[in-house]
């Protein structure tokens, strides 16, 4: 399968640089799969597609100022790191950090970055596909808290600073983040409001989370020709008792996003009726789903538009099929959706 297959032109004007004025005012694609239809509603209308019985899973990591501004030790060049996945470490008084550097060449292994006063970064290795991890000694959650920003996506041309409390910033975590540990936030969670989740769990829907701290597996594009040739990368999840113990009984799961899709078919395996209500699953995953995918647990899922030759735009496709989301992309552009982080949403059924 090739990458190409999944290629497509998003038009600039497009492309959302803010959110809608009320999260859930976004419009919805809704794909029926049986049917193989295209119906254009608003988000707020979700409610309808939700019955008695469904379960509803979300993700609740939570985004991180994760982006930090430092200066090399010996000249004071300005370097920016973005903080992804922290690697386990036994040390407690360091920290070791799996990064993207601006500019990356200007760092080599040893060099040494400082964060403030009292944060020193040290350069331990830099990986074949470009990331860097660096050790960091000092009060790195503090200096996160002073001076870290939230990462924003870099297409998003937005004036605002993304301090942690500016309003942009806000509006790029879900209502629902609870667990601090994302570099990227779960976009189709971005919908939801506390007053429509309310609306869903009265009418007899339940809802329950998992964590996926989004990392480089969501969003590194796909260099490989052949679909099967991309690896992805590990990212940590955590699924708690009471929502395995809710998958059980569900009729229909809907998955609220890749990251939750990913981790629910990831502990698929494990998901067995042995498995004791006092026990959660935690773990890493690598999975990558594509089409030919056999769902497990996921019955059906609420996604945004996402970009071409992507992991993301494989994983849809494997739900509905490729030829019938390239139909909806069509659609989409034609009928002027707005795409990526702060666009409108789809729900696959």
């Amino acid at each position: 399968m090739k990458t190409s297959e999944f290629d497509f032109h998003v038009p600039a004007e497009l492309i959302a640089h803010e959110p809608t004025a009320e999260r859930d005012q976004s419009r919805l694609m809704v794909l029926d799969r049986a049917r193989q239809t295209i119906d254009h509603r608003h988000f707020y209308d979700i409610i309808d597609y939700l019955s008695p019985g469904d379960l509803l899973v979300l993700n609740d990591t939570k985004v991180m100022p994760a982006n930090l501004i430092g200066k090399k030790e010996d000249g004071g060049a300005k370097v920016e790191v973005l903080l992804v996945s922290r690697k386990p470490n036994t040390e407690s008084r360091t920290q070791e950090w799996e990064c993207l550097v601006k500019p990356g060449k200007r760092l080599k292994v040893g060099s040494k970055v400082l964060f403030g006063d009292d944060v020193v970064g040290t350069v331990l290795e830099k990986t074949e596909s470009g990331e860097q991890i660096i050790e960091f000694e000092g009060d790195l959650a503090g200096f996160m808290k002073r001076s870290g920003e939230v990462p924003l996506p870099p297409y998003i041309k937005n004036s605002e600073l993304q301090t942690p409390n500016s309003e942009l910033t806000n509006r790029y975590q879900t209502v629902y983040a609870a667990k601090e540990g994302a570099s990227a936030a779960p976009t189709a969670g971005l919908h939801f409001t506390p007053e429509l989740l309310q609306k869903i769990k009265n009418k007899g829907v339940g809802v329950s989370y998992v964590t996926l701290h989004t990392g480089l597996a969501t969003f590194k594009p796909v260099y490989a020709e052949n679909v099967e040739d991309h690896k992805m990368y590990y990212e940590s999840y955590e699924v708690p008792p009471e929502t395995i113990e809710a998958i059980k009984k569900a009729r229909r799961v809907i998955a609220a996003g890749t990251t939750s899709v990913r981790t629910l078919e990831a502990i698929a395996s494990e998901l067995t009726t042995k498995t004791q209500r006092h026990e959660g699953l935690k773990g890493e995953t690598n999975l990558f789903i594509y089409p030919g995918y056999k769902f497990k647990l996921v019955d059906a899922m609420i996604t945004n538009f996402h970009w071409p030759r992507t992991t993301l735009i494989m994983l849809v496709s494997a739900l509905a099929g490729k030829d019938f989301i390239m139909r909806a992309y069509q659609a989409a552009i034609e009928e002027k959706y707005r795409f990526f982080s702060f666009g409108d949403a789809m729900l696959i059924l």
